[in-house]
């Protein structure tokens, strides 16, 4: 598990990016609950943790695409692919995240490009 940080620090409404591989994003919304998401748009390369949360929905800053942090089902276009959510836990008042073993939908401008040989 990702040892992110004390629930303290990260007040109603916010949201902190994890430098992991690929990043994540973790909310704190306002009514107490804490979710993590891929923090890259399924869209386009833009970081989740700067979008707009209300609710449990998370809209991304660069096209307004919104996101379900509960099953990271795609709300808004222009988006079609989910975002991975992942496991949270919060003990002894630290939030800890256990990253989902599923593949990210990355967004094209970040998969991985298939290396065509030529003969």
């Amino acid at each position: 598990m990702i040892e992110v940080c004390p629930l303290s620090e990260l007040g109603p409404g916010d949201a902190v990016r994890v430098g992991s591989d690929p990043p994540i994003a973790v909310f704190h919304t306002e009514d107490g609950q804490v979710f993590a998401i891929d923090d890259t748009c399924s869209h386009q390369d833009a970081s989740l943790a700067d979008g707009w949360l209300e609710g449990c929905a998370v809209e991304c800053p660069l096209h307004t695409s919104r996101f379900d942090l509960r099953s990271g089902r795609v709300d808004a276009p222009p988006a079609k692919k989910p975002v991975r959510t992942h496991r949270v836990e919060v003990v002894d008042g630290v939030i800890r995240v256990e990253m989902s073993t599923a593949p990210p939908n990355l967004p094209p401008s970040m998969a991985p490009r298939e290396v065509v040989g030529r003969s």
